[in-house]
């Protein structure tokens, strides 16, 4: 049975455009404390929707929750690894929400940070092989890499732009003897969930004789680790302004903040 190849590839061609993912904005971005990268979370497609497991990590953003420009959710920031509830209470949520329709409404929607919500995950399996509040072993880390990849990829699904902030962690090539700087994962996770985001920014500081310049890092350089797909070809500099809506703009993408109510 002959095919037709115009009729197939315009099939293809169609599946893609229709598809909200190709659309949507999904980054990874890490670095120190104070570097900015909550505080970026007001530079997005608004609303945007917090789900916090860091305990205080919203204050820089609270002005903006009060104006109901961003909504957060911090119940999970309290966690006790003896007694886990957070990430079985993000789930549930998680769940709720997306069944409900929510993030049709949500301009962005992130996970800071994603380093405790990991952490979180581990006590999940730590808790299912009876050593809650214990160690990770070695065959623990692989349950929980499931758990978190399978998590990540119905959340990059999302219809809205997706953002995980991390915290950095600084590790030792075997191989090479090279240090290099990355996102704060347990284990092999630091390894595993970049791969699964088309951004990775790294937050950077810069003391100028004005003041503190914040700005992401967009490509990799010999020590840190970055990416972009978006600023292919060069549309974004190495360093570009901590602001999630110019770089939209820029890679010509949607920067429009939607709003609550409109289908």
């Amino acid at each position: 049975m002959s095919i037709d190849i115009k009729m197939e590839m315009e099939k293809l061609k169609t599946m893609y455009e229709s598809n909200s993912r190709h659309k949507s904005f999904n980054a990874l971005i890490y670095g120190p404390m104070g570097s900015g990268k909550t505080n970026a979370i007001k530079t997005c497609r608004l609303p945007a929707l917090v789900h916090s497991f860091d305990p205080g990590g919203t204050t820089t953003i609270r002005d903006e929750i009060k104006s109901g420009k961003i909504f957060a959710d911090t119940r999970f920031e309290i966690e006790d690894p003896s007694k886990p509830s957070a990430f079985a209470a993000w789930d549930a949520e998680y769940e709720r929400l997306k069944l409900g329709g929510v993030f049709d409404q949500i301009g962005t929607y992130v996970i800071d940070s994603a380093t405790t919500w990991s952490s979180a995950a581990m006590n999940v399996t730590l808790k299912k092989a009876g050593r809650q509040g214990g160690t990770p072993q070695q065959n623990d880390y692989l349950p929980t890499m499931v758990l978190l990849e399978n998590a990540i990829k119905d959340i990059t699904s999302l219809p809205c732009d997706v953002i995980l902030i991390c915290h950095e962690d600084t590790d030792k090539d075997e191989a090479s003897g090279r240090m290099f700087v990355g996102p704060l994962f347990i284990g092999k996770l630091k390894y595993r969930i970049p791969i699964l985001f088309d951004e990775i920014y790294y937050a950077n500081t810069k003391e100028t004789s004005s003041g503190v310049n914040y700005s992401f890092l967009t490509r990799a350089t010999g020590l840190y680790k970055a990416r972009t797909r978006l600023g292919k070809g060069g549309i974004f500099e190495t360093y570009e302004e901590q602001n999630i809506k110019k770089l939209l703009q820029k890679a010509g993408y949607d920067s429009n903040d939607k709003i609550i109510g409109n289908k």
